[in-house]
């Protein structure tokens, strides 16, 4: 059993046929792929731990039996706001942690290899279902456009935003740039404060068998991500751990799937 596409040139307009990896007749399994997801998305994660005199830099002792009191510590000294406030103690402001976390806590996940390429096979079989991806993104796309999205090569040479945008209006899959762009709002909490202000939904992932000057091109697009076809992980494929991104790849990038899943 074969699947083939239409691989379109820059006008929008399909020129011939390419056959697809054998990878996107993968049987589509969403739960192995969210799975496999949070285990890689774990690699990401940066080593926390605790300083070793958190609360207890203060002077507090308890007063013990007879006051008619906890026996926690509490600050010296009197005629001061903070005087005989527990201190030091679990619970109490300012006071130690329970059990703080140490830096040699193990954040990283195992995965299985042989699991892990069969979730990368199969969030690649579920680029080519178009039920998925309009499901996943909300939109309808065209009837007569085939999934992936697969261009000629002199995509990724590109050297301005508004011919990528003018491609993607071209085929009909623009309306998905101008919804990731509406989504687009601030975070509630203090991550405003962290360097992530805004949260952005995925709309379209960009595929490439070279850096080309797409690279640049199209980093402006709201939700777009580019990646290289060598490098592809299943972090870019199932964002979030959901299957059915919609994806436009260079017929050169189809290629170097097809011999990297054939390992």
């Amino acid at each position: 059993m074969t699947l083939s596409v239409n691989v379109y040139d820059l006008n929008g307009s399909p020129s011939k046929t390419v056959e697809l990896p054998s990878a996107f007749l993968t049987p589509i399994r969403p739960n192995l792929i969210r799975r496999v997801f949070v285990h890689v998305f774990s690699h990401q994660f940066q080593p926390q731990g605790r300083d070793i005199l958190a609360g207890k830099r203060t002077s507090a002792e308890s007063w013990g039996p007879g006051y008619g009191v906890a026996r926690v510590p509490r600050m010296k000294g009197s005629w001061y706001p903070a005087a005989a406030r527990a201190a030091r103690a679990v619970g109490t402001v300012g006071g130690m942690r329970r059990f703080p976390t140490p830096v040699e806590a193990k954040r990283k996940k195992d995965i299985n290899k042989k699991e892990r390429r069969l979730a990368f096979k199969s969030a690649l079989a579920a680029l080519a279902n178009k039920q998925l991806v309009e499901q996943r993104h909300g939109i309808q796309l065209p009837d007569n456009l085939t999934l992936p999205i697969v261009v000629v090569d002199e995509f990724a040479d590109l050297k301005k935003t508004r011919e990528i945008v003018g491609f993607l209006k071209r085929i009909g899959v623009y309306d998905l740039i101008e919804l990731a762009k509406k989504k687009k709002h601030i975070r509630a909490g203090k991550g405003k404060m962290r360097g992530r202000r805004y949260q952005i939904k995925k709309s379209v992932l960009i595929v490439l068998h070279k850096p080309g000057a797409a690279v640049k091109a199209a980093r402006n697009l709201v939700g777009v991500d580019v990646a290289n076809a060598q490098n592809l992980s299943i972090l870019e494929v199932a964002p979030g751990g959901h299957p059915g991104r919609l994806s436009i790849w260079t017929e050169s990038a189809i290629n170097m799937i097809a011999e990297r899943t054939q390992k």
